[in-house]
Order: structure tokens, then C-alpha cells, then sequence
């Protein structure tokens, strides 16, 4: 939290969790590099300077492929957890990829047997649930506070996601923002969160191929004030994806984010339209 709460922005980063229980690592057939590879590694440090601009910053400690926090909590896949019954099809969780992830990236397989439902129970208990209270927490008294939330919801993505977009008219981009195609946040708000990532020279796209999950669904809704915006950031700009640790430039990317951090809570201090789209 900061010292001097002024703006209406929060920060929140649900997937740079890093913390693996012993009794996930026990029952795992990945190494220790390879149950890494879902993170959003390093991205609770790119956007650290928040609180010092203002802005709350919200991280999750336990990681994403022990319960994915931007999945609604009875995303359950019935391939991973026993007595979950098929129900609607869902293509997250029918890859895998449900609230309790049953593979990681490149679709390899966590886990040697099915988990209990208690167990799934639990995680969602212990880790989403607190996880969510804190964010509503967070946005809701920004709407009393200062009659506007918006949440900057801080993501990564692999490197590869997005070499398919190598034609793309501003070229292949190093961030991609979601907003639902409008659905989650405002147009005046979109539009100053894509300024100040181009007004630090990083080209950026909207909504492709990633344009918002569980949270811009759920917490944006901006006729009432309340705005998501969903940020992707190419993992290659600082981090070594094979070995998951920061390279050699990540301090100065870290500079460029701070920067584009301060401006971003800059936005919280402007009054926006109620309803801009």
C-alpha cells in the first residue's frame, strides 16, 4: 500500500507468484524450471514503484499453476480433479488451463494422478479467494474514495505468443492491452494506457491475441465507473525464458516500466467519463 493513496489506479500481478507448496512439488513429474514456465515471472518487481506513485499493488505469492487467479473459481477440469463431473464445454479448461491448471506451457502435464476435490477446494479457499476479497476491496473503495477505479491488471506473455504478429501495422508488438474490445474500461482510458507505453517507445496492440480473462470480465465495468485494462509485456524485453532468470537488461527496462508506471497512476488523478464508449 502507499503512504499517500491519491490515485484511483491500482496495480494487481496474478501470476508472478513464485512460491511452491512442498505438497505440489511432491506429487509433480516437472523440474524446477519446468513447473515455472506459466509465470508472469519478474512482473510484481516491473511494477513495483507503485506504491511510491500513489497506487496499490497487489501480487500474488502462490503461483499460477497452483491456482490461476484469472480463472472464476468453478473452472474445474474434470481430467485433473476426481468427483468433478463434465459439465458445459469450456475450452480453457477442457486445455487444461482451468482455475487449477492441470499442464503448464507448452501443454505438459503437472501432475502424475487426478487431485482430490478437497484439495481443489482448498487452494481456492486459501489462495483465490483471499486473493479476490483483497481486489474488490481495493477497487470498491476507490469508487467511494475517489468515484473511479481503475485496475491495471499486469501480465507477460511468452515471446513466441506473439511471432505470428511479426506483420502487424506498427510491427510485432512488445505489449498487448486488453480491454475486452471495450467491454472493460473505457475509451479515454485505453487511450492514455497506450500512450504511456508508446510515449516510451514500446509499439503496442489491443486485444490480439490476448484481450482479457477472468478479472477484465468480472471487475470492468465502465459505466460505472470501473475500468480494467489487461497488459501483456513480451517476456523477451527481460528475462531469459529458458532459464526463467532476469538478462542483462532488465534494469533498464525496469527504468522504461517505472516510468510508464508513474505515468499510469497519473491517470487515476484525472476525473474521467462515466461513460465514454
Amino acid at each position: 500500500m502507499p503512504r499517500n493513496r491519491d490515485t484511483s489506479v491500482v496495480f494487481a500481478s496474478p501470476h508472478s507468484g513464485a512460491e511452491y507448496p512442498h505438497s505440489m512439488l511432491h506429487k509433480t513429474l516437472l523440474d524446477g524450471t519446468a513447473i515455472r514456465s506459466s509465470e508472469d515471472a519478474f512482473v510484481d518487481h516491473l511494477f513495483d514503484l507503485a506504491p511510491a506513485v500513489g497506487a496499490p499493488l497487489l501480487a500474488a505469492r502462490a503461483p499460477r499453476a497452483y491456482v490461476d487467479l484469472n480463472r472464476a473459481c468453478d473452472e474445474l477440469d474434470p481430467a485433473l480433479i476426481a468427483g468433478v463431473r463434465r459439465g458445459v464445454n469450456n475450452p480453457r479448461v477442457a486445455s487444461g488451463l482451468g482455475v487449477i491448471p492441470r499442464v503448464v506451457a507448452g501443454g505438459r502435464a503437472i501432475y502424475r494422478g487426478k487431485l482430490s476435490l478437497d484439495e481443489a477446494h482448498g487452494r481456492i479457499r486459501d489462495v483465490w479467494r483471499p486473493y479476490h476479497d483483497a481486489l474488490y476491496d481495493l477497487l470498491h473503495s476507490n469508487i467511494a474514495e475517489f468515484g473511479q477505479a481503475i485496475l491495471i491488471d499486469c501480465h507477460s506473455m511468452p515471446h513466441e505468443a506473439i511471432e505470428s504478429l511479426s506483420h502487424h501495422p506498427g510491427g510485432r508488438p512488445d505489449v498487448v492491452l486488453g480491454d475486452r474490445f471495450g467491454a472493460s474500461a473505457s475509451r479515454d482510458v485505453i487511450e492514455q494506457v497506450e500512450s504511456a507505453f508508446t510515449a516510451a517507445g514500446l509499439k503496442v496492440a489491443r486485444n490480439a491475441p490476448f484481450a482479457g480473462a477472468y478479472i477484465a470480465q468480472t471487475y470492468g465495468h465502465p459505466t460505472r465507473g470501473q475500468h480494467v485494462v489487461q497488459i501483456e509485456i513480451d517476456r523477451a524485453l527481460y528475462m531469459d525464458e529458458q532459464n526463467i532468470t532476469p538478462h542483462p537488461g532488465f534494469a533498464d527496462f525496469k527504468r522504461v516500466i517505472d516510468g510508464i508506471v508513474a505515468q499510469l497512476a497519473g491517470i487515476g488523478r484525472v476525473e474521467m467519463p462515466l461513460a465514454a464508449e
